[in-house]
């Protein structure tokens, strides 16, 4: 038995040591990049007004979006929302490019997996209670398709990686911390 449990241990420790400090970054850089950053992206996209400065001028579609009751409430007049409604509305939208952005080039990766999580926990509760959404999961149970619940997590846990590990070699953060010793 402990024939066994000696090769069990020297595997798995080969590949700890193989893997070091570069792996799970760049892996979840990687995960974070080929399956939300044109999700959110996307998502971005609807929020922008119309024209050249519609980065300016969000769409009705952001307002319907992060404020769905509130903007039914008031007919979708936009005008008659206040400047607390657009600034929120810009923040999303604006976390929406440049949070995924940061992370893709690896340049304040912790703040912006912190962010990035922020917003995830945000559009959750607001997919919840603000759009009423019914199908959202559960833990624990037999089922892994709760988009809500159970994709969420993953992506939660894939940005807790960043937060905790850093954004791993190939990175902006890497180049500066080599450069600068500042971030890393």
């Amino acid at each position: 038995m402990s024939m066994i449990v000696n090769l069990y241990n020297g595997v798995f420790s080969f590949i700890e040591r193989l893997a070091g400090d570069w792996l799970l970054p760049t892996l979840a850089r990687f995960t974070f990049a080929a399956t939300l950053l044109f999700y959110f992206w996307g998502s971005a996209m609807t929020k922008l007004g119309d024209g050249f400065l519609g980065f300016l001028s969000p769409s009705t579609g952001a307002y319907a979006q992060i404020f769905p009751k509130t903007f039914e409430a008031v007919n979708y007049d936009t005008s008659q929302l206040g400047v607390f409604h657009w600034l929120v509305v810009m923040a999303g939208m604006y976390a929406e490019f440049i949070l995924p952005a940061l992370i893709l080039l690896g340049l304040f990766t912790r703040l912006a997996a912190v962010g990035m999580i922020g917003f995830v926990i945000v559009q959750s509760l607001t997919d919840i209670y603000g759009h009423g959404a019914t199908q959202y999961g559960a833990w624990f149970d037999r089922a892994s398709d709760g988009v809500i619940m159970d994709q969420r997590l993953f992506w939660i846990t894939t940005l807790v990686i960043l937060v905790l590990k850093g954004a791993g070699p190939i990175s902006l953060d890497r180049l500066l911390a080599n450069k600068t010793g500042i971030v890393r």
